[in-house]
């Protein structure tokens, strides 16, 4: 049973490029838009998320769901299998790349692996910001006065 997903953040990036929607956002800003579609994507299922990207930290990302590692001066690859290396039980984990070494070495230590390809079509057909708005749109004003308790 799967618990935690270890995803190649740069690796599925490159997937989702193919895509028109996600060409038309700036640069500076893939990354941060890449953890709110996997947030939004990961954020009513019962998972642990970890997106790695190579680099440096520039700008702070706010996301419910998922941890964001920077691999600093090292690879992102390094650091997912280490990630993979200190995990206690391996078979709980599917690792998103399309990167063959990692894939590979994820197999070996018997993690479920998924192509970045894969994942990125799951997530271009589950990302729709509208819904979230559509759903913030539906909630009428008793529901929000008895959410924040007020008469």
């Amino acid at each position: 049973m799967i618990k935690h997903y270890i995803i190649d953040g740069n690796n599925l990036l490159g997937k989702l490029n193919k895509y028109n929607e996600f060409r038309k956002i700036k640069s500076d800003d893939t990354r941060a838009n890449l953890a709110l579609m996997v947030d939004r994507y990961f954020i009513r299922k019962k998972f642990t998320v970890t997106l790695h990207f190579d680099g440096h930290r520039k700008d702070v990302i706010k996301t419910n769901k998922v941890k964001l590692e920077y691999s600093k001066n090292k690879s992102a690859d390094e650091w997912i299998k280490h990630e993979i290396m200190v995990m206690k039980n391996p078979k709980t984990i599917c690792v998103v790349t399309s990167d063959n070494n990692v894939a590979q070495f994820a197999r070996v230590s018997s993690c479920k692996v998924i192509k970045s390809e894969s994942f990125a079509t799951q997530l271009m057909e589950n990302d729709n910001p509208d819904d979230e708005n559509d759903r913030i749109k539906s909630i009428n004003d008793d529901e929000m006065k008895k959410l924040f308790g007020v008469d």
